[in-house]
């Protein structure tokens, strides 16, 4: 358990992950790997209906988010993002690190109609890998960098969030999502209730289970999709048996959950056809991702050191916000979920999106492995003639 509550662990196994299910979706029995994850597995009763693909992007996604957005609210309240001081460089950077890749990506697909609703795909980071690489590769940065880091990539999911509660809602039924958030409210409630005995404990997390799984339900079947339900009640649940519960869930987040989800999402047939051919999108992502990412938080960055009151330090220099740049554009897990929602009615072009969003990534990983070892060597250099 403790290597799967590790930085450098997980983000090794959901790389290898997604490199296993690129690698069977291409070899000859692919197309029946393929078929399993599109075979459709049904709840008796009830009108749940989804394919093993979606349990996994819809269902398991939905727990991962919750852990989000949990670490989200301690953030938020007590932790790196309490207060506007903390919070401004790294937003502003993030900002940058949405915009830029969002214009790098329209420059090669916004000319066609086919491509261009791909525009969210390349402004996530993914938390995980990124300071994953930071573990690996950082050791004698300041913790400053990892504190901006994880900054910006909770920022970043926070802009991800919203692009999937907003643009991806199919279909809204007002009735069933109210119903959603009612019960999102009573799991809050429940999460806040002061239980004296085990007994009581016992019961009041089994409510909240049962409830949780309740409100996911009405979320689905709303049309908004179902990761959201995960977000809303990461934020609602009151912090400390959030937190506790995000605990248990972490080696199960890591551990299966992500990884089942990389291999499901990268289960991707790779075209044979001549670079000329391919699609728009794919190389939109494929650029968009390392460079649009480094461009956008290094200059928006550099903007909001410009701009801090007189006298007081820079949060980080501006050599390290180049390495945290690298870093967020390693989009993965985020990037393959909004690739297969923003090309849902394509699956050709929503190979070669996800396709884009592998190679962007590891482009940015290789990178960012150089850059951050570059600066951590700097940094110990210092350290040792000080």
């Amino acid at each position: 358990m403790k290597l799967l509550r590790s930085e450098r662990f997980p983000a090794v196994l959901l790389l290898a992950a997604a490199a296993l299910g690129l690698l069977f979706a291409n070899l000859p029995f692919g197309p029946a790997v393929l078929d399993l994850s599109h075979a459709h597995l049904a709840i008796p009763g009830t009108p749940l209906d989804l394919s093993l693909a979606h349990w996994v992007s819809d269902g398991l996604l939905a727990i991962f988010f919750f852990g989000v957005a949990v670490e989200l609210q301690y953030e938020l309240t007590t932790g790196e993002l309490s207060s506007v001081r903390k919070a401004l460089q790294p937003a502003i950077a993030a900002a940058g690190g949405v915009i830029v890749p969002i214009a790098v990506f329209l420059l090669f697909a916004g000319g066609d109609p086919a491509t261009r609703d791909g525009w969210p795909v390349p402004t996530a980071t993914d938390i995980a890998f990124a300071l994953g690489v930071l573990a690996v590769f950082g050791k004698g940065l300041p913790s400053p960098v990892r504190i901006f880091l994880l900054a910006l990539a909770i920022i970043d999911d926070i802009v991800g969030i919203v692009f999937i509660a907003v643009l991806f809602a199919h279909d809204m039924d007002l009735g069933l999502l109210a119903i959603g958030i009612v019960l999102v409210v009573v799991f809050a409630v429940l999460s806040r209730l002061d239980a004296g005995s085990r007994g009581a404990r016992v019961a009041i997390v089994a409510a909240m289970i049962v409830v949780a799984v309740a409100a996911w339900v009405f979320v689905l079947l709303s049309g908004v999709h179902a990761t959201i339900a995960g977000v809303l009640l990461g934020l609602a649940v009151q912090q400390s048996p959030g937190m506790r519960a995000r605990h248990v869930l972490e080696p199960w987040i890591n551990g299966a959950i992500l990884p089942l989800f990389a291999f499901v999402a990268a289960l991707v047939v790779i075209p044979q056809v001549r670079p000329s051919e391919l699609s728009p999108a794919l190389w939109g992502i494929l650029v968009a991702l390392p460079v649009g990412k480094i461009l956008g938080i290094t200059l928006f960055g550099w903007l909001a050191m410009r701009m801090r009151p007189r006298g007081t330090a820079p949060t980080i220099a501006l050599p390290d916000l180049v390495a945290a740049g690298t870093l967020g554009g390693i989009g993965f897990t985020v990037s393959l979920l909004l690739a297969n929602l923003a090309y849902a009615e394509s699956d050709a072009i929503r190979d070669q999106a996800i396709l884009g969003v592998l190679g962007g990534s590891l482009i940015a990983l290789v990178l960012s492995g150089v850059i951050v070892s570059l600066r951590a060597r700097h940094h110990r250099l210092n350290a040792a003639s000080s």
